[in-house]
């Protein structure tokens, strides 16, 4: 996902925040937009699609 993102964004920093239990939040600018544990019955306990996460930033950049 880091590759990615870091080719659709040239110039986003992406972290990797050491987790627990598999579970992580993709946080843009202190907005959630993907989270693993809390993101409502079609994202719960689920790895983001290939270009789910392009996407929901690109979106949140509009």
């Amino acid at each position: 996902m880091e590759e990615e993102l870091k080719a659709a964004f040239p110039e986003i920093t992406v972290e990797l925040i050491e987790g627990s239990g598999s579970v992580f939040d993709v946080v843009v600018d202190g907005t959630r937009i993907f989270s693993k544990k809390e993101g409502g019955p079609d994202q719960y306990r689920r790895f983001p699609e290939e270009g789910e996460i392009t996407t929901l930033i690109s979106q949140l950049k509009a």
